[in-house]
């Protein structure tokens, strides 16, 4: 009798204790992120407005912005099919390396299934492509992957080239969403219910410069002809630029990139209250050109953004870049000895190297001098129709460049700051795969950047480095130029001009037989002559 008690009292044990083992055992399969695409986002987040009546909508802004776009933008679309053709036995490896940044949602599900990420399997766009995989990969960067980076190494090198680490689910549907506001409640129920089982949740570090940098930081590794790598490239070093200089004490990525709206506003339409503090989503940057150029051909590139929005994410980045980018001073003129002899100040007012990031970039000197009639007695660095430059060795031949100058004495020599790739051989190359390093970098530096100290990823290449007039406080370009029996006062007009896509980085694409190769030069020739901005203007008579 006894014993049958004691079975009975184990049997019913562990008949109770099977739910708890069940849940150990669940818990022992881990919760994997997950992400949805923007328009389960946007419906809460438009509609927003200042009491002042200013619409700050965080979706329609972040639709019309790069982010958004990453995924549908042609020129790198182009230059990864470039890279494949150099590379045909490293195709599948290239695809995942570059669909990082530009189709983070799909990559990284793609890397918690085991698989590779891809690219050209997912475009063209369109509503034939109703795979979960195809619509994550054309929303591009959305908010439902930057709002779930954890803190996780964050500020490391291992976090680098889009190694963030995305949380996972504190529980099954229960993905935490991370935004700087403590949320109420009632408002959390109701993101969490009308997204199924995304919660929003109070995090101090989606504010920190360091998880831009996972993205904007980029490592690129160069093949040989078989495949084998070769070396590296610090592609993209933003990030440890702004960390050299002393902006890192003052001011963050979003403080700039993602603006702050003046006095109080909602950041959801749905029982938003008015909060200080709250960051609009334009991401802008730099790239007005792309801009344009996903508006102009926005059948071809399905691009979700109205053409109006658009045309105000472009002039807004070129206003950005008008206000806050540079500042130029000419100093010391004088004419003698039928030559007239100037200097041009030029100073950097980011937080980063100008121009910064991929390293098609650039920006130059643009000076004119005039007699007293107006005619034109010198013009260095004049901007021709095809988006080149006039007297740039680079943009004539694709494997010259032209060197930093400390004084420029003709009109064939002009001063441009830009990153000048080179190859295993040491030849100019726009192949990033083909770059193990810079024959020149001659950016111009932020303040309190000091070139000395720099570490290698971020320092001065070239003459610059030993100039003594190129330095955090700006570069001092002299001009000793002939002025040919000229009669003053002399009229000096200096610019800065700005390309996010130079000509060589844009023609170089041209003799690849491909589809996306063929389809953006034809796009930058048609648009040519909107390719470039002026950043900074100043004038002086003599």
């Amino acid at each position: 009798m006894r014993k049958r008690i004691w079975c009975v009292m184990v049997v019913a044990a562990s008949l109770m204790a099977l739910p708890l083992l069940m849940r150990a055992g669940e818990q022992h399969t881990p919760l994997k992120p997950e992400f949805q695409t923007s328009d389960r986002c946007l419906a809460c987040h438009n509609g927003l407005t200042t009491p002042s009546g200013e619409d700050v909508s965080i979706g329609l802004a972040w639709r019309a912005s790069m982010m958004a776009n990453s995924s549908r933008d042609p020129y790198w679309q182009a230059s990864v099919r470039r890279e494949s053709l150099d590379h045909p036995e490293s195709r599948g490896l290239i695809e995942d390396e570059c669909s990082i940044c530009h189709m983070p949602m799909a990559r990284y599900e793609a890397h918690l299934q085991g698989r590779k990420g891809e690219i050209f399997s997912h475009i063209p766009f369109g509503p034939d492509k109703n795979k979960k995989d195809d619509k994550l990969a054309e929303d591009g960067v959305s908010c439902s992957l930057c709002h779930q980076i954890g803190k996780e190494k964050l500020g490391t090198r291992e976090s680098f080239v889009g190694r963030f680490v995305i949380d996972p689910p504190v529980a099954k549907d229960n993905h935490p969403e991370y935004g700087p506001f403590q949320i109420q409640n009632g408002q959390q129920r109701i993101m969490h219910t009308s997204t199924g089982g995304f919660k929003p949740t109070e995090a101090t570090h989606i504010r920190d410069s360091a998880l831009c940098g996972t993205c904007h930081t980029l490592y690129t590794t160069a093949l040989d002809a078989s495949g084998k790598e070769i070396g590296s490239l610090p592609e993209q070093t933003p990030y440890q630029e702004w960390l050299h200089s002393d902006y890192r004490d003052k001011t963050s990525c979003q403080s700039c990139h993602m603006p702050e709206v003046k006095g109080v506003a909602p950041a959801t339409a749905v029982l938003g209250e008015l909060r200080e503090g709250v960051h609009r989503h334009t991401f802008v940057a730099a790239n007005f050109f792309m801009l344009r150029m996903l508006n102009q051909y926005r059948q071809d590139l399905t691009v979700q953004a109205l053409p109006q929005e658009l045309t105000t994410a472009s002039d807004q980045t070129i206003t950005f870049l008008q206000s806050q980018s540079a500042r130029l001073t000419i100093q010391n003129i004088d004419a003698a000895s039928g030559r007239l002899q100037l200097q041009v100040l030029v100073e950097n007012l980011t937080g980063h190297k100008l121009p910064t990031a991929y390293p098609s970039r650039r920006a130059w000197l643009h000076v004119v001098v005039q007699d007293h009639n107006g005619q034109k007695v010198f013009e260095s660095g004049a901007l021709n129709a095809d988006g080149s430059i006039q007297g740039n060795d680079n943009d004539a031949d694709p494997l010259r460049y032209e060197p930093h100058y400390r004084e420029i004495t003709s009109s064939d020599q002009v001063q441009i700051y830009e990153s000048i790739i080179k190859d295993l051989n040491g030849r100019v190359t726009t192949g990033l795969l083909a770059g193990v390093g810079y024959l020149k970098d001659n950016r111009l530096l932020p303040h309190g950047f000091q070139k000395q100290t720099a570490e290698p990823d971020i320092r001065v290449i070239g003459d610059a480095a030993d100039d003594p007039s190129f330095a955090d406080t700006g570069d001092v370009v002299r001009y000793s130029v002939p002025t040919n029996n000229a009669q003053g006062p002399f009229y000096v007009e200096a610019e800065l001009w700005y390309q996010p896509i130079g000509f060589r980085w844009a023609h170089n694409l041209g003799p690849y037989n491909a589809a996306e190769p063929r389809r953006f030069v034809k796009y930058y020739e048609s648009m040519s002559s909107t390719t470039a901005t002026v950043l900074a203007r100043a004038t002086a008579t003599h």
